[in-house]
């Protein structure tokens, strides 16, 4: 993939993404998802890259029904780059994702000392991973991810949409 390129999502992406959220629509009043600005030791950021959607992006993901936020967070972190919590986790913003639907929520929390307890490799789901110096973020890290690491950084203030 070029690194360069700006992410797009593809039309079948788009469709699935659709057809998903019309399910959800039906089995849920309401989708909420995690994302962790997971932090190492260091200051650098985690960052993935996704099979199914373009650019890197903070780990995170749906939350289950009979799951807490923070059990889906630790969960997320686990699945996508075999992370481990350092400080307790710092809830930041709750944000209105109106990209994916008019019912989605994305909780935002700062992970501080996060440590990775083996490499990510390659799977389906995820293609790419690691961390990242915050003056080295890759080319194709997506808007919405920079917007967060400013908000967080405190050179922009937080925002109500993701």
């Amino acid at each position: 993939m070029d690194d360069t390129a700006p992410p797009t999502r593809s039309p079948l992406v788009k469709l699935v993404t659709r057809v998903l959220h019309g399910y959800f629509a039906l089995s849920r009043g309401m989708t909420m998802g995690v994302r962790a600005a997971c932090f190492d030791a260091a200051g650098r950021i985690f960052l993935v890259r996704h099979s199914y959607v373009p650019g890197w992006h903070l780990p995170g993901g749906g939350i289950e029904r009979g799951e807490t936020a923070l059990e889906a967070l630790a969960k997320e972190m686990r699945e996508e780059g075999n992370l481990a919590l350092g400080a307790p986790p710092r809830l930041l913003q709750i944000y209105f994702n109106r990209q994916t639907s008019r019912r989605d929520h994305v909780l935002l929390y700062r992970c501080d000392g996060v440590t990775q307890t083996a490499p990510r490799l390659k799977d389906r789901e995820i293609v790419e991973a690691g961390f990242f110096a915050l003056d080295g973020l890759p080319a194709a890290t997506t808007a919405a991810t920079r917007r967060r690491l400013e908000e967080i950084a405190g050179d922009a203030p937080f925002a109500d949409f993701w």
